[in-house]
């Protein structure tokens, strides 16, 4: 039976929306439970969607939530779950069962197999650039496109177990990929995604590479918070701006398919 319909839909207004975008709640099934997963949309006909993951804090779809708003209003539809990396698989299970859901999303929305572009921040960038790159752990499937958000690539990705650096050479077909890394980032310095960026352009990838002058959290839209010890939207124009920037990448790689 399709997933989407074995969820508990929760309709949530309360929280604040970039104007014209909706969001409603819902869960995805994983394992023997499920997890909560956040649909962000415009209400305007789009056959973009973005699957969007977080990094290695647990449960934290929230964090994303800014970027997500700023995505939607741009007219993809936008999907962001829970998942957590303190599990002994790494989460490994939670992120593949939201990637079958974003799936099966994407094939009940528009009646057919659907395009699915996978985001990451921080580990969760990792994680969307492992499945890129090892297509036969999900079936042979292959996303529209990946953007990776302040990622590392030396160790190995949450999706896969493989570290994405040493993946890059196999003999997969490519998909676009958008890199995008603040140069004052001191969480995951800047040269990781420079690092991939050269070593997939060696191979023949479609990458780009965009360098904004911020840090780890700025890439959202949001700055750290110490004392919620987690990202908070930013109230810095400088900083929204930022993060819309990364939403118009995001949504630029998400760029409607037209037919040959």
């Amino acid at each position: 039976m399709d997933p989407i319909e074995l969820t508990d839909t929760v309709e949530d207004f309360g929280r604040p929306a970039v104007p014209g975008t909706a969001i409603r709640t819902v869960r995805y099934a994983t394992g023997s439970g499920s997890k909560l997963l956040d649909i962000h949309t415009s209400g305007r006909p789009d056959d973009r969607c973005v699957l969007l993951w977080h990094g290695m804090g647990p449960d934290e779809r929230d964090v994303m939530a800014t970027l997500a708003r700023e995505i939607a209003a741009l007219g993809p539809t936008v999907l962001v779950p829970d998942w957590r990396s303190d599990r002994p698989d790494g989460g490994r299970e939670h992120l593949t069962d939201a990637l079958r859901f974003g799936r099966d999303h994407v094939r009940a929305s528009d009646g057919g197999p659907g395009r699915l572009i996978l985001a990451g921040w921080s580990a969760g960038a990792s994680a969307a650039v492992g499945v890129a790159l090892q297509p036969e752990l999900f079936d042979g499937w292959r996303p529209a496109a990946v953007v990776a958000l302040a990622g590392g690539y030396r160790r190995p990705a949450a999706t896969t177990g493989t570290v994405p650096l040493q993946a890059v050479g196999r003999a997969v077909a490519p998909v676009p990929v958008r890199l995008v890394h603040g140069t004052t980032d001191t969480v995951v310095p800047v040269e990781s995604s420079r690092e991939l960026h050269e070593a997939l352009l060696a191979h023949g990838w479609d990458c780009e590479l965009s360098e904004p002058v911020t840090d780890h959290a700025g890439v959202l839209g949001c700055v750290y918070g110490p004392t919620a010890g987690r990202c908070l939207p930013a109230a810095e124009p400088s900083v929204v701006a930022l993060g819309r920037e990364t939403a118009r990448v995001i949504a630029g790689a998400a760029a409607p398919f037209t037919p040959a």
